[in-house]
């Protein structure tokens, strides 16, 4: 009998929130007439957007009940009210996820109301016979599960009602998938712009600055040639230091725009070579892909390679210079769908920490150009490093094989 009450209030409990939210879909149907007639003057265009926006909180608040009723989630599809004031009128009003909030919100005006009230009287009989019939002659309850069952009837409409037809769900994927690529080329660009100005600041304070140098140092040696011999070589001896300076500037500039090791070993050696110079103890673990620039049928697209070896790459210096450990591990692995890489290190943690104050302060962050560098191949990135650590960095990669 206990179990049957317990129930029977939870189901009560639910239809009285039901009733609740009938009452509120009664003010928002107002507030619908309102709007409506504010759009027609168009002075009031600007309210469809919020009111639209209300109703959704609205419908969601039903949907997370219905939920947790039912104990399936019930989903929800809407385009993103989204740019200037037409669009996003237009968006509300062609959005086919609002004409089904519309239409709930005017069945359960009556629906809900209508069930509450129907549960006042059978509690009354349910106690009445299920008092006699349970609590003195030991059967099951009889009366009191119907509320449950008036509970179950609520929750499948609304489940019918604000689950979205399946064009609305495309629709809304598809605006989400735009939504995404709009932010991960906007990331790309920013990338692009900085890995430019990188470049050139190299070049200017670096390659062109030593070739500068080794220009003069040959005026000046043809000019002491005839004079003084000696000076003349000592002054091409430094030319030529000076040279052999400016190429290694040069192929340091090269290396950071696509190091040439991945063509000459592949990924799996250019990782391993990353690990060697570390100065860390790293554990090299490599799944599904071959060794060597020659393996076909198991490299990956050279951007796909490129933005692994430098994610591996920041996820080492990180760890040499902030991670206060000298053992870390790398795993790469290929996948049907993609390339998947791991590093992890033994530090003291605090990486997310350190991205979002960098984020927050404006500064510059190797992390955050790793994101938008694996965003923009359609990757994802993992960072978790709680105090104390450890620090992993997961990037996943799609690719075609």
């Amino acid at each position: 009998m206990r179990e049957a009450i317990r129930d029977a209030g939870r189901a009560w409990l639910h239809l009285a929130v039901g009733a609740a939210i009938s009452v509120l879909c009664c003010l928002m149907a107002a507030v619908a007439l309102f709007t409506a007639f504010l759009t027609l003057t168009v002075i009031g265009a600007g309210v469809l957007p919020e009111s639209v926006l209300l109703l959704r909180r609205l419908a969601g608040w039903e949907r997370r009940r219905t939920a947790e009723w039912t104990g399936r989630p019930v989903p929800e599809a809407y385009l993103p009210l989204e740019g200037p004031l037409p669009a996003r009128v237009r968006t509300a009003v062609a959005d086919p996820g609002t004409r089904r909030d519309l239409l709930w919100a005017a069945v359960q005006i009556l629906h809900g109301i209508v069930l509450w009230c129907a549960t006042l009287p059978l509690l009354v009989v349910a106690f009445l016979v299920d008092g006699v019939w349970t609590g003195l002659a030991g059967r099951p309850a009889v009366t009191l599960p119907l509320v449950g069952r008036l509970a179950d009837r609520a929750a499948a409409l609304s489940r019918e009602l604000l689950t979205p037809v399946p064009s609305a769900a495309r629709d809304a994927a598809l605006a989400a998938r735009i939504e995404q690529l709009t932010a991960t080329r906007a990331g790309a660009v920013a990338a692009h712009g900085a890995e430019l100005r990188r470049i050139e600041r190299d070049l200017h304070d670096g390659a062109q600055a030593r070739l500068v140098a080794l220009s003069m140092r040959i005026g000046l040696a043809r000019r002491a040639y005839d004079s003084d011999p000696a000076a003349a070589r000592k002054l091409l001896d430094d030319a030529q230091e000076q040279a052999e300076e400016a190429l290694a500037e040069l192929r340091h500039v090269v290396r950071g725009i696509h190091p040439p090791i991945l063509t000459d070993r592949g990924l799996t050696g250019a990782v391993r070579a990353l690990a060697a110079s570390s100065g860390l103890e790293v554990e090299v673990t490599v799944t599904g892909l071959a060794e060597g620039p020659d393996a076909e049928g198991h490299r990956a697209p050279a951007a796909v390679e490129a933005a692994a070896y430098f994610a591996v790459a920041e996820a080492l210096t990180n760890a040499a210079k902030h991670g206060g450990t000298d053992r870390a591990s790398v795993l790469l692995r290929r996948e049907r769908a993609g390339l998947h890489v791991r590093v992890r290190d033994e530090g003291g943690g605090g990486a997310e920490e350190a991205e979002r104050a960098a984020g927050a302060g404006g500064g510059g962050s190797g992390l955050l150009g790793l994101r938008r560098r694996v965003a923009a191949l359609d990757g994802t990135v993992l960072l978790t490093s709680p105090l104390g650590g450890p620090t992993v960095i997961e990037v996943e990669l799609p690719c075609v094989w």
